[in-house]
């Protein structure tokens, strides 16, 4: 992979992002929650303002999603699907897979077992989850 940029830096939190063929892979590392979602969602537009366009969210390292986590990764299909990018969701444990499957989105996303697998197929420009979701 290419050289890892780290984008937050807290005692709970670590976002850190590298680009592969085209993806930027944001690898989140510690809990998702009501103080550290917002920082995850922010760290995510922001590389969108500077023009990162696909996407690959690797949750391989996230010890605790809650919905406030759900949500931050909705606010950032919105914005990635209004710009028309890509973006696929890597290594997410049977915990986080099952946040999606209770919620109705699990179908919404593209999953894929490791952020290697992820990047191994080029971008397709649009193919974020399409939102409003319609469910």
């Amino acid at each position: 992979m290419g050289i890892r940029q780290n984008i937050v830096r807290q005692e709970s939190l670590m976002v850190n992002y590298t680009v592969v063929n085209d993806w930027t892979v944001v690898e989140v590392d510690g809990g998702m929650d009501i103080h550290t979602a917002p920082m995850v969602r922010d760290a995510v537009m922001g590389l969108m303002d500077e023009g990162h366009e696909h996407f690959v969210l690797d949750l391989g390292f996230v010890t605790f999603m809650d919905s406030t986590g759900l949500g931050a990764i909705i606010a950032v299909t919105k914005r990635i699907s209004e710009e028309s990018g890509s973006l696929r969701i890597a290594s997410a444990s049977n915990r986080i897979l099952r946040v999606f499957e209770v919620t109705g989105l699990r179908a919404n996303y593209d999953f894929r077992p490791s952020a290697e697998e992820a990047i191994n197929s080029a971008p397709v420009r649009g193919s974020a989850a399409p939102w409003p979701y319609a469910g």
